[in-house]
């Protein structure tokens, strides 16, 4: 099987339904938002095997001091095949002459993934949302 990346923000509203649904988030049950919110972003890299998207990573910045990743997901049957690793290295390149890069782990099992990246966590911190739906 071979894995190949790309750089695009156009997506199929059912190849992201399929993707989100397949790591039970909540999100994968509206694609009609997905797709904008992919078109949106300023980098998304994907991951496919043939036609499957099996892996997403999207990142939101300024372009001078901050980005934020979001949505780092690979489908199960896929993980521990090192695509969340490549992902990660793909999107970081974007942000090297940034003052911070930003991620809001939802899953505390994720932190030591993300430490071997760079990423500390803030003391006394943690994420707060707001749903509307």
């Amino acid at each position: 099987m071979v894995i190949t990346y790309k750089e695009i923000r156009e997506f199929k509203e059912e190849d992201l339904k399929q993707l989100f649904l397949s790591v039970n988030w909540e999100s994968g049950k509206y694609p009609d938002k997905l797709v904008k919110a992919m078109h949106n972003s300023t980098h998304v890299i994907s991951a496919w095997d043939e036609e499957r998207l099996v892996g997403l990573v999207r990142g939101l910045d300024n372009g001078v001091t901050v980005a934020f990743l979001h949505y780092l997901l690979v489908v199960p049957a896929y993980q521990g095949m090192h695509i969340g690793e490549e992902l990660m290295h793909r999107i970081l390149r974007y942000y090297d002459d940034l003052l911070y890069i930003k991620i809001m782990p939802s899953d505390p099992k994720t932190i030591p993934f993300y430490e071997k990246f760079g990423f500390k966590q803030y003391d006394n911190y943690s994420a707060m949302v707001i749903k509307h739906f």
